[in-house]
């Protein structure tokens, strides 16, 4: 278990508990402890240790894990029986992905309205070159103007089109502004490429769009994690250390491929989402990375651009149903917020393309 994994790992790198200590600045005999088994470390000098000693953080961490769920129940009296009953509801839930909620026919009628809606759609195509162009133009600078007003940014719709599509500069906006209506419709442009060269969802594409939306904003964490702790204005969620980024993106990543086979394409646009903002692996660009990442999924399901609005309402809407997963685990009220939006993003769509 981890007492043993943490001693060979120790040796296999040729340390004595002095030389650990010196490295990961944790008291020597609270090493010994930990590889006696008398002690559990803590979440961050697990972190501390899988550094120092080279060692996969998520092997450490699901060790920890099991020895943590052991010191729960060990005490309890029907111990077997407990263990047992967690197996069965592994087993149930590995069988129908549990998307947090109490009754999931909640959402059908709209899942079911949707994928019609998306049906009808793809039925348009192929539309005129020219009508497509000014569909886009127009759907596209929307997008631009409300995920950036989401964010605080105060240009207004047809600022944003002025500055994105014909290059005016606006007096009064700051240049941070100018750049972040610029960066989001080259990020767009992105999402084209990528939709066309069937390019799945991965840490390379991630980087990329998070690169584009910090690009000449701020070079140093442009498409890369973090490094520093960050909190979420207005939230109780306590995003993870930049330590545990790797392995959390890592796990983000894997999480992607298999649920792409067993969800419903606005839900796993929903669901990686909400995943990615709630991890928080930028130091800034969070929420405008993670609805570029929605629809992505959502362009290559055939799908259009869901656009989350910017007003007060809108903008608390969205705030309290992200809170609503991280907190009381509930998806539905962030589930239906994103299926709204692609309905009412279709219903935009087949209306003016006469579909």
């Amino acid at each position: 278990m981890l007492p043993k994994l943490l001693k060979e790992a120790r040796i296999k790198q040729g340390l004595s508990l002095k030389a650990l200590s010196e490295l990961t600045s944790i008291d020597v005999s609270l090493l010994s402890k930990y590889e006696h088994g008398l002690r559990l470390p803590s979440e961050k000098h697990l972190g501390d240790l899988a550094k120092a000693l080279s060692h996969d953080y998520r092997t450490f961490r699901n060790k920890w894990l099991a020895e943590k769920v052991y010191e729960l129940l060990s005490e309890e009296d029907n111990f077997s029986s407990i263990v047992s009953d967690v197996e069965m509801i592994y087993q149930s839930a590995s069988k129908g992905y549990n998307h947090g909620l109490t009754d999931s026919s909640q959402l059908s009628a709209l899942v079911e309205e949707v994928s019609a809606l998306q049906k009808r759609w793809q039925a348009t195509k192929p539309l005129h070159a020219v009508q497509l162009q000014r569909m886009k133009e127009h759907f596209y600078t929307s997008y631009t103007y409300e995920s950036n007003r989401i964010e605080g940014n105060t240009l207004t719709l047809q600022e944003t089109f002025l500055v994105v599509s014909q290059g005016i500069t606006i007096g009064g906006k700051s240049m941070r502004e100018h750049l972040e209506a610029i960066n989001h419709a080259e990020a767009i442009v992105l999402l084209e490429e990528l939709v066309q060269q069937k390019t799945p969802l991965n840490r390379f594409v991630l980087l990329q769009l998070h690169g584009l939306i910090l690009r000449n904003i701020d070079r140093d964490n442009a498409g890369v994690y973090r490094r520093v702790p960050v909190r979420i204005s207005g939230s109780s969620h306590m995003p993870p250390e930049p330590w545990q980024l790797d392995s959390l993106m890592d796990t983000y990543f894997e999480q992607y491929t298999q649920l792409r086979k067993q969800l419903h394409p606005v839900l796993l646009a929903a669901e990686m989402h909400e995943r990615l903002v709630s991890i928080h692996p930028f130091i800034d660009g969070n929420g405008r990375t993670s609805r570029l990442v929605m629809n992505l999924v959502l362009l290559q399901n055939g799908y259009t651009i869901a656009n989350l609005k910017g007003d007060v309402n809108s903008r608390m809407a969205y705030y309290q149903a992200l809170e609503a997963v991280r907190t009381e685990n509930s998806k539905l009220p962030f589930y239906k917020l994103v299926l709204e939006a692609v309905r009412s993003s279709l219903q935009e769509h087949l209306e003016l393309s006469g579909g």
